[in-house]
């Protein structure tokens, strides 16, 4: 059955592969970037984000089957919280009145596996209470600083933790609606080529990105995963964030990922 799915970022990496694939299965996808795509948008600008949600309706006829928020950034300034937190909450909770029509509604947000990373407590938890001008003069001074990489960490633990929570919500689970966060560690895009081929970015990956399985991989492994996760086969997966990463998250959390879990209602 052909599918109809609005995808952010198919400029380039996982987005493009994933954009590539989906058609090739013969779906319909709408594209979503700054350039030469179906509907052109920076989504690092809350206006323009703001006109996103009519913009797709249009393209679409006014019904999707599913949306996948793929755009990211890494920049170390406030970008980073824009496009990989507000945006991509924005884009999965805009374009969520457009699935209600599909008979299998599906949705997805990419974050990363520098959601296990150390991040800015302080930006992190203005994330978690929606306090964009708060989280943004945080990205500010850490870019200032010369601490902005925690902008990009931060911004994906908190996208991350979003997608957990909301994923349970009326509007979510209750509308029938699997809504689950996707978090890749290296693979080869136009952002990490120039790292993963260089002795000193290998080096530097070993370290904190540790893929003892295959190392880094092509973007179209990330897209097949998307794919899956949002064809009609997944009934029931929702809430997750799925590591898809040589076994990184599992070196760097270890195995004890199931403590402190309790039976709702128990004491």
């Amino acid at each position: 059955m052909t599918r109809t799915y609005a995808i952010t970022g198919t400029n380039s990496g996982i987005g493009k592969a994933t954009k590539e694939l989906l058609e090739s299965a013969g779906h319909r996808v709408i594209g979503i970037g700054r350039k030469n795509t179906e509907i052109v948008i920076d989504l690092a600008d809350p206006e323009q984000r703001a006109t996103l949600a009519d913009q797709v309706a249009e393209a679409s006829g006014g019904s999707l089957d599913a949306v996948m928020a793929v755009a990211g950034t890494v920049t170390t300034t406030p970008v980073d919280v824009q496009v990989n937190y507000f945006a991509a909450r924005e884009t999965v909770e805009s374009l969520r009145p457009l699935l209600l029509g599909s008979p299998a509604p599906r949705a997805v947000v990419v974050s990363s596996i520098s959601a296990v990373h150390p991040d800015d407590p302080e930006l992190t938890q203005a994330l978690r209470d929606d306090d964009e001008k708060l989280a943004m003069s945080l990205a500010a001074r850490n870019h200032e600083n010369g601490s902005g990489g925690y902008n990009y960490t931060s911004s994906k633990r908190a996208i991350s933790e979003w997608v957990r929570s909301a994923a349970l919500t009326p509007e979510w689970a209750g509308a029938g609606i699997p809504l689950n966060n996707v978090a890749p560690a290296t693979f080869i895009t136009g952002l990490t080529e120039k790292i993963v081929t260089t002795p000193e970015g290998r080096a530097m990956l070993a370290k904190t990105t540790p893929m003892p399985l295959h190392g880094p991989g092509e973007a179209v492994v990330v897209a097949r995963l998307l794919a899956w996760i949002t064809s009609e086969e997944n009934t029931h997966l929702t809430g997750q964030a799925i590591f898809i990463d040589g076994g990184s998250e599992a070196v760097l959390r270890g195995p004890q990922v199931f403590d402190g879990v309790r039976m709702p209602g128990a004491a």
